[in-house]
Parts: structure tokens; C-alpha cells; sequence
């Protein structure tokens, strides 16, 4: 089992899980012709996308999946809510199924826990990924850390684990204040010591990765999130790494 991301942050967001030879594509909030570069950066094919699974309608996470998947003939997965404003927004759409975001799915050699997560967002949902050995635990754009998520998320074997801000720098930002209270409010995002203190709480005794997603540009920076995660880490090991807009991260291979 192995994952790469194809970019983080609110311009556009994929991350890659890969069990064999089926690979899910968490999210699709690229173009079509930049997410086919992205995944031949990581040596992908669009062709060897075996589905798309959503964790909510935002465009930097739902933008380019219906022109994506109708290109290339790859089935969607996402919750109801999610769904009804997919429908809303494209007139032709590819091959959708939906899940309950409480309920295990298995999509080939790779089983799903979906876990419903707040958010300013219909149906929002994040995910634990496993293929019966290890798991990986993926929580991007969520604003408050409920009991369901640290149970969700311990014992984890790899994190992606969002540190969007550093609260100094959102507070300090030209961002209006209504953006500001929208960004670090109960449906938001998570700061980076939140994440911090979720880290402590899921247990990092097992982990092999850990990567920072979803960093703000503006409001946050590698070496704060990664410091406040190091801090909880005891050390920076050599697999605390961090997803950027760009580049994403590169494979981690979960033994």
C-alpha cells in the first residue's frame, strides 16, 4: 500500500491511494489536463484510475471530477449530500455511486471507512483506507475535532493530516474578517496546533508517515506546521513531510 498526493491546498487538491493495481483518486480539484500531468509526475496513467472518491463539493476538491471522470470512463463515489449539488452543477455526468459516510465500501483491493466530519459543507466526509494490514488515515478541511475522528484515526499506520494555519498569521492576514472567522470557526479548517494536540490524541506510537496537507499560503508555513507536529513527535523523523500546492508529496509506501 502505498500513497502520493498531487497537490494540497485551496487551489486544487488529489491525493492517490494504491493497493496493487487499484489506485483511488481522493478528490479531483484539478483540470483535466493539469491532473494528467500531475499524475505522470508520480508515473500514472489517467487509464490506471480505477475511481474517484470525494470528500465534499468544494471546487478545489470536486472542480475538475466530472470532466475528469467522463474523459476517462472512471466511476465517482461520494455521499448523497455531496451529490446533490454535483448534479446541480454539471448537466452530463459520469458513472456516481454513493455511499453512507458511516458505512465500510471496498473499491477493489482497498476497503474504505468513511467518517463524516464538520465542515462547511453538505455532506462532508474524510476517510481511513486499508488494504486488511495497514491503514492510512486522511483528514483534510474539518474545523472541529470530535471524539468519532480521534477514534476514526487511532492507531493509524500514515497520516494526512491537515494543518491549513498558524492562528498569529491567519489573525494578522489581509483576509476580511468574515473570511478569517469563516477559515478558523467549528466548520473551517484546523490550525496547526489543533492538529497538533489531534496528533497526541490519535497516538503516533505507530505511525510510518505523517504528512501536513492543506497549507494555507498566506496564512501558514511549512517550518510552523511541521515544528508544532515535530513537537508532538518528540523529534522530526525522517517521514514527517509535508503536501504542498504544487508538487503534493511524493510516494510513501506504508510496510
Amino acid at each position: 500500500m502505498r500513497f502520493a498526493s498531487l497537490g494540497s491546498g485551496s487551489e486544487g487538491n488529489a491525493l492517490v491511494v494504491e493497493v496493487d493495481a487499484t489506485r483511488i483518486m481522493l478528490d479531483c480539484g484539478f483540470g483535466v489536463r493539469d491532473t494528467g500531468y500531475r499524475l505522470a509526475h508520480k508515473k500514472l496513467s489517467p487509464e490506471q484510475i480505477t475511481a474517484i472518491v470525494i470528500t465534499h463539493e468544494h471546487a478545489d476538491h470536486l472542480g475538475g471530477a466530472a470532466s475528469f471522470a467522463r474523459k476517462y470512463g472512471i466511476p465517482v463515489w461520494m455521499t448523497h449530500g455531496t451529490f446533490q449539488v454535483f448534479r446541480q452543477q454539471h448537466e452530463i455526468l459520469p458513472v456516481v455511486h454513493i455511499f453512507d459516510s458511516h458505512s465500510r465500501f471496498s473499491i477493489d483491493n482497498i476497503e474504505l471507512q468513511p467518517f463524516p466530519v464538520p465542515h462547511d459543507a453538505r455532506e462532508p466526509a474524510q476517510f481511513v483506507f486499508t488494504d486488511g494490514k495497514r491503514r492510512l488515515g486522511v483528514l483534510t478541511d474539518v474545523g472541529t475535532v470530535t471524539q468519532h475522528i480521534i477514534t476514526m484515526l487511532s492507531g493509524c499506520d500514515a497520516l494526512v493530516l491537515e494543518c491549513n494555519h498558524d492562528t498569529q498569521l491567519l489573525a494578522q492576514s489581509s483576509y476580511p474578517y468574515g473570511l478569517k472567522k469563516r477559515i478558523a470557526g467549528q466548520f473551517g479548517h484546523l490550525d496547526n496546533q489543533t492538529a497538533a494536540t489531534l496528533l497526541s490524541q490519535v497516538g503516533p506510537a505507530s505511525l510510518q508517515h505523517l504528512v501536513a496537507a492543506h497549507l494555507s499560503r498566506q496564512n501558514n508555513r511549512p517550518d510552523l506546521a511541521l515544528g508544532c507536529l515535530a513537537g508532538v513527535l518528540g523529534d522530526t523523523p525522517d517521514w514527517l513531510g509535508y503536501a504542498d500546492q504544487e508538487q503534493g508529496c511524493d510516494w510513501r509506501t506504508l510496510l
